[in-house]
């Protein structure tokens, strides 16, 4: 199999020396056998191999000594070699072109192999950062994957990638730097419109190569001398037809980067802009879903104050005028006394009635007291028996409440409504920087998320919160919820 790179050139040597020494043991031994022109072909072995190897300049010193072997030893040793002879130079001749052939066959099948390992790495590169973006990983890890495979695949500790921004900077989203140098920090925005490599991307929609930035003028070349950096190659990353940023390889040696970088790093850059677009993608879902819960829990305050402020108060104060005009009646006015009792009692079961929808819209308990007290409060109103257990020191973030909150509360309906659970079992747990949750009925089972339930929004609103949600629920065994929940403030 032919190697992309060649071996070390003493291995070489000793693998040429040992070739033409075995052969000529060889030839030596079977002449007795036929005439010495007919193993001559031996001698090609040796040269071939090195040829196919370690190239032409090797390959070609051993085609001359096999040859000079071959001619000294062919009639060896009855007569010595004899430069005048004709047929020495022939053979060292044939045995040269053969050589020269050998090493253009496997320069292209070198060059073959070379182009297969670059294209095995980048495709290696690009599963791992596919893996990274399949995981969930949050968007910052994935552009960090992204700068470590471009120090890999091109030889260089250092790598950038950046975002174009509306207002004419470039915002840096990962940084892969060698020991011993200044790191840009994420998040830093620099002008992009002088002659550094990512202006050069930016106004050229192609790969840009600064083989030194020692005379370049403008902000950016300035910010790469502070860094200790001489030379670099940057190529576009396009997204959804628009130019979305740039990967940018650079080092701290001043030499220029192999003429072929810009393609290369073009074609990664092509490949990797799909991973970064889902990212991308899934960060704005992320963000928008959290808006979306957030606006809905807006809302739900909103309307539960509303409520309680509002229709409650008008009630309350209707249900006393009715109770006053009531006392107040003359004697003998009984069927209008009890019309008003009537009404009044009707108030107050209205009353009653919007006070438990105003608790399940938001409970003020979670707001005054935290999750400790609204799942007590929750499961005192459980209409199955619940154990709970609770391990919540203090108040968390009110996002990370919220969502426990309706976790259970969910939960506790789907148990009384549809499982008909006997028993339902609660586990909280606060503690480095994340909130456990697991819910256990004893009910039917066959809850599944996918037909539409409740537990699709419970899903969106735990992920929402950086969050994940297992739903396990067989029939005839019951169902469990688990939740964590990031709660570090």
């Amino acid at each position: 199999m032919v190697r992309s790179t060649a071996p070390p050139m003493w291995l070489g040597l000793i693998v040429a020396g040992a070739a033409i020494l075995v052969e000529t043991l060889l030839v030596v031994v079977l002449r007795s056998l036929a005439p010495m022109d007919t193993f001559g072909v031996v001698y090609l072995l040796g040269a071939l191999v090195v040829a196919i190897g370690w190239g032409t300049g090797l390959a070609a010193v051993t085609s001359v000594v096999s040859a000079l072997c071959f001619g000294y030893f062919r009639e060896w040793p009855n007569d010595s070699f004899d430069p005048a002879d004709l047929r020495n130079w022939v053979v060292i001749g044939v045995f040269l072109v053969v050589a020269l052939m050998a090493n253009t066959l496997a320069g292209v099948a070198r060059a073959r192999a070379a182009e297969a390992d670059l294209t095995a790495e980048r495709q290696a590169a690009l599963r791992r950062v596919a893996t990274a973006v399949a995981k969930g990983l949050p968007p910052h890890d994935v552009f960090s994957a992204v700068t470590t495979e471009l120090t890999q695949i091109f030889s260089t500790g250092n790598a950038l990638l950046v975002r174009y921004e509306s207002d004419g900077t470039a915002q840096v989203l990962a940084v892969c730097v060698e020991a011993g140098l200044p790191k840009m920090p994420v998040g830093e925005r620099f002008s992009h419109g002088d002659d550094g490599i990512t202006g050069k991307v930016w106004r050229n929609r192609r790969a840009a190569r600064m083989d030194s930035h020692d005379d370049v003028e403008g902000s950016a070349a300035a910010r790469v001398r502070t860094l200790g950096l001489h030379s670099g190659v940057g190529a576009p990353i396009v997204v959804d037809g628009g130019l979305w940023g740039a990967a940018v390889v650079a080092s701290a040696v001043p030499a220029a980067f192999p003429l072929d970088t810009e393609a290369r790093l073009t074609e990664f850059a092509d490949l990797v802009a799909m991973a970064v677009a889902n990212a991308q993608a899934r960060s704005d879902l992320h963000a928008s879903r959290t808006r979306i819960v957030t606006a809905a829990d807006d809302a739900r305050r909103r309307l539960e104050r509303d409520l309680h402020d509002g229709a409650q108060q008008r009630l309350v104060s209707l249900a006393l005028k009715a109770r006053t005009t009531e006392l107040s009646l003359p004697a003998g006015q009984d069927a209008v006394g009890a019309q008003l009792d009537e009404i009044v009692q009707g108030l107050g079961d209205v009353s009653e009635e919007l006070r438990a929808i105003s608790r399940g819209i938001h409970p003020a308990i979670l707001s005054k007291g935290g999750l400790g007290p609204a799942l007590r409060s929750l499961a005192c109103h459980s209409a199955v028996p619940v154990e709970l257990v609770l391990d919540v020191p203090g108040r968390l973030p009110d996002q990370v409440e919220v969502a426990a909150y309706y976790v259970v509360a969910e939960a506790f309906t789907n148990a009384a409504r549809h499982a008909h659970a006997e028993l339902v079992k609660v586990r909280v747990k606060a503690a480095d920087g994340r909130l456990d949750l697991v819910v256990e009925d004893d009910g039917a089972g066959g809850a599944d998320p996918a037909n539409g339930s409740g537990l699709i929004g419970l899903v969106d609103r735990v992920e929402a919160v950086g969050g994940h949600l297992w739903v396990n629920s067989v029939a005839g065994v019951g169902t469990s919820l688990a939740a964590t929940i990031p709660c570090a403030a």
